[in-house]
Order: structure tokens, then C-alpha cells, then sequence
């Protein structure tokens, strides 16, 4: 039996930019997957690939084996938010859930539904003008659910949003799974995801690095230490570090973590080339470490300013490998 999500060898050349890369992934029914990467690593290319808004170069993305252009009635079967919707401010929100209802033959009652289903029926009359973003939110929400679809798209979709609606959206997207749809949601933060989601996709620089269970994911986590250190020499340590195989992230201007070092280890290393140590922690590590070292925390936005520049293996315990 297919997926309800399909991508298989997936590319797209962007000029000289090759944006997604052979990438392979599942989304099946009942669960909510993560779609996971840094900036730039193609995520949103991949979605909108997937519901026909760009060609592909090549490979395929389909929904149970068939293109979304080939797809029957699919309203019904797909609903996606991709970006913030420019409403008109002058209309109010349950008239431009009508307009979008009438255009796509869904019968006006799923409005009010929806309206309700998403929390905006005391504000259905107000004008969208006088909306917050939390509630543009939801009202992107309510017109993805017009056609009670089986499939759910949403890239980004706890951008701008207070604490509050994150959590009524994790609420929102655990209840949608519930249901038996399948709900693929893309996120460059996995510390917002691991509350919600049950698989994970995480992908870097247009490539597949890995699918997993959120549940194997964590099990890699707790079997993860390191040791943060906060130095006024942090250029000299890096430099220091640059020299051996040894895997490291910068998380701040005075401070990086060496994945899988220990005291034995750093303790006389940081001796040996006489760098001051401010804090030296012994830690164990978290999805979000796990997820950085998967991805080699590249952003697109920042190349190697947010989670160091360099990788390697991680240096053995006993000593200098």
C-alpha cells in the first residue's frame, strides 16, 4: 500500500544551484512527520514541488502514487500552507473562506465548520485587517481544512507565533494525526517539533541525512555527550582543534561544544596549549544537538557563523586520535 506521502529521487536545479538533490522520503497516514533542515536546505522547494507550484529536474513527488495535478478532487485530498497569505484587510474572515469554498465547488457549511475547528467563530464577521498574526495563522489553517482534506502541508507554520499558539497548534496538528491524516510539517527548528511530531526527515543542503523515528532520534540523543566550553580564546582553541579529528559547533561568540570529548581527554589538551577556560561542562546531549551534528549546522543565511565550520570524527576518549 503507497503513502500517503511519496518522494523518490528527487531534484531541482535552480542555474548553477542544485536546491534538491536525489532526495527519498515517506509520509505515511496517522502520523505527524517532521520535515526538518536548515535554511536553505530545500525544504520549501520540496514542498512546493510536491503540489505542482515548481517543475521537478528530476525524480517524482506524489500523493499516494499520483502527481497533485492528477489528482481527482484535491481540496479533498491535499490542503497546504506554504507561506503568509496576503488577505484582503477589508474582508471579513468567514467571507474569504466563502469566495475560496465557491471556487472550489466545498459546500458553504464547511465554513462555519472550519471557522470553529480552527477557534476564529467569535470572530468570524471581524474584518482580517484587525487580525493578529496568530490569528492569520488560523485562518490559513481554516482555509487548508475547507476541503476536509487526508493530507496536510505546513511549511513553517509557527513562524511569528507567542508561545500560546504554538502550543494550540501542536494541540491542532497532534488532533489532525488523530484522525488518520497524515500531517507533514517543516521546521528548521527541531526543538519546536519534538512535541509533535512522530518521524522525522532531516535533510541538509538538498540531500536526505536521515529518517527516523522521533523515538530513535531521542535514543541517539541520550546516548550523545560532549563538553561545552566557554573561553576568552576561543580563536586560539579553534585553531587547536582545527589541527586533530574532532567534531565541534560554535553555539555563541565565546563558546562551542566538541561532540563526544571528555575531561580525561580535554582537560590536558586545553593544558598543553595554554587556553584560558572560563566554563568547562561535562554534558549530555539533546535532540537539537543531535540534529546540528546530523545537519553540520549550516545556515544559508549565516555559512558557518551559528554552529562552527568545523566537522570530523569525534575525537576518542583515552586521547588524541
Amino acid at each position: 500500500m503507497p503513502s500517503a506521502i511519496e518522494v523518490h529521487g528527487l531534484s531541482k536545479q535552480f542555474g548553477s544551484v542544485r536546491a534538491v538533490d536525489d532526495l527519498t522520503f515517506e509520509v505515511p497516514e496517522g502520523r505527524v512527520t517532521g520535515f526538518l533542515g536548515p535554511n536553505g536546505s530545500g525544504k520549501t522547494t520540496t514542498l512546493r514541488i510536491l503540489l505542482g507550484l515548481v517543475s521537478a529536474s528530476g525524480g517524482t513527488a506524489t500523493f499516494g502514487g499520483r502527481r497533485y495535478a492528477n489528482l481527482d478532487h484535491p481540496v479533498h485530498r491535499v490542503g497546504a500552507v506554504l507561506e503568509a497569505t496576503s488577505f484582503h484587510p477589508s474582508r471579513r474572515a468567514e467571507d474569504h473562506l466563502k469566495s475560496v469554498a465557491i471556487g472550489a465547488l466545498i459546500p458553504l457549511s464547511r465554513v462555519d465548520e472550519t471557522l470553529d475547528l480552527v477557534g476564529l467563530s467569535d470572530v468570524a464577521r471581524r474584518r482580517v485587517g484587525k487580525f493578529s498574526l496568530g490569528m492569520r495563522q488560523r485562518l490559513q489553517l481554516a482555509t487548508a481544512l475547507l476541503g476536509d482534506p487526508e493530507i496536510l502541508i505546513f511549511d513553517e507554520p509557527s513562524n511569528g507565533l507567542d508561545p500560546q499558539g504554538i502550543q494550540w497548534l501542536r494541540t491542532f496538528i497532534r488532533h489532525q494525526a488523530s484522525l488518520g491524516h497524515a500531517v507533514l510539517v517543516s521546521s528548521h527548528l527541531l526543538s519546536e517539533m519534538e512535541e509533535t511530531v512522530d518521524d522525522v526527515v532531516i535533510v541538509s543542503h538538498g540531500r536526505l541525512v536521515l529518517q527516523t523515528t522521533l523515538a530513535d532520534l531521542a535514543q541517539r540523543a541520550g546516548t550523545s555527550t560532549g563538553m561545552r566550553i566557554r573561553s576568552p580564546e576561543l580563536a586560539r582553541l579553534t585553531a587547536a582543534l582545527a589541527t586533530i579529528p574532532v567534531a565541534y559547533r560554535q553555539v555563541a561568540a565565546d563558546t562551542l561544544v566538541i561532540d563526544g570529548a571528555t575531561p580525561e581527554w580535554f582537560g590536558p589538551f586545553a593544558a598543553q596549549h595554554r587556553i584560558i577556560l572560563y566554563e568547562l561542562v561535562h554534558e549530555r546531549g539533546s535532540l537539537e544537538d543531535v540534529f546540528l551534528s546530523l545537519t553540520h549546522g549550516f545556515d544559508a543565511a549565516n555559512p558557518g557563523l551559528a554552529y562552527g565550520t568545523h566537522t570530523g570524527p569525534a575525537p576518542m576518549s583515552g586521547g588524541l586520535a
